[in-house]
C-alpha cells in the first residue's frame, strides 16, 4: 500500500463519478475525496501499484476534463503523514515554500524533494482556500532545504507558481505558516 493515486477533477460533480468509477474498477483505497476551489473534486486512492494504476488509468480515459493525475509509486511516508497532519518546524532550521498551480502536481513535487534531500514536510495545504493550488513547506538545514527546492521545481516545470528558501526565518513567519499545524 505504498502507491497513491491523485485525480483532479475540473468539475465536482464528475469527481463523484470518476471516484465511483475508479472504486468499482480496482481494488483500491479512498483515502480521501473532497472538493477543492474553483469547483474542483480531488480524488485520493491508495493500494498496490497496479491496481492504483488501474484506477487513475479510468479517469485518464474518460471523457472528463481533468486538471491532474498521477500515481505515486513508493510515496515517502512523510507525504502520506502531511496529507493527514503536518509536522513542527524546529527553531532555527531553513525553509523551504513551494506553490504549486495543481494539488496533484504539489504532492508529486513534494514526494520528490523529501526523497532527494534530508528534510521534512511541516506543512502540506492541497486546494481548499487557494483556488485549487497546492504548497508545501519544508524545513531543515539550508543546503538540504535548497536541494529538496530544486528538485520539486524540475518536477513541477510548468506547474510551479513560485519557490523560496529562507535560511533564518523569523519564530513569527515560522509560526504563522504553521499555524494549522497540531
Amino acid at each position: 500500500m505504498d502507491t497513491l493515486g491523485v485525480v483532479e477533477s475540473r468539475s465536482i460533480a464528475a469527481g463523484v463519478e470518476l471516484a465511483d468509477a475508479m472504486l468499482k474498477a480496482a481494488d483500491v483505497e479512498l483515502a480521501r475525496a473532497c472538493t477543492v476551489c474553483s469547483g474542483r473534486y480531488t480524488i485520493y486512492v491508495s493500494g498496490t501499484k497496479q491496481a492504483v494504476e488501474t484506477a487513475v488509468n479510468v479517469a485518464r480515459d474518460s471523457e472528463r476534463a481533468l486538471a491532474g493525475a498521477f500515481v505515486l509509486s513508493r510515496i515517502s511516508p512523510q507525504v502520506l503523514d502531511a496529507l493527514k497532519r503536518g509536522s513542527a518546524a524546529e527553531e532555527g532550521e531553513a525553509l523551504g515554500v513551494v506553490e504549486c498551480r495543481t494539488v496533484s502536481s504539489g504532492i508529486a513535487a513534494a514526494d520528490s524533494a523529501v526523497k532527494r534531500a534530508n528534510v521534512r514536510i511541516v506543512r502540506l495545504v492541497t486546494g481548499q482556500g487557494i483556488q485549487g493550488k497546492s504548497y508545501f513547506v519544508l524545513s531543515g538545514d539550508v543546503a538540504s532545504v535548497r536541494e529538496a527546492v530544486e528538485a520539486a521545481k524540475m518536477v513541477l516545470n510548468r506547474e510551479l507558481v513560485e519557490a523560496v528558501v529562507v535560511p533564518r526565518p523569523e519564530p513569527a513567519v515560522v509560526r504563522a505558516l504553521t499555524s494549522g499545524v497540531r
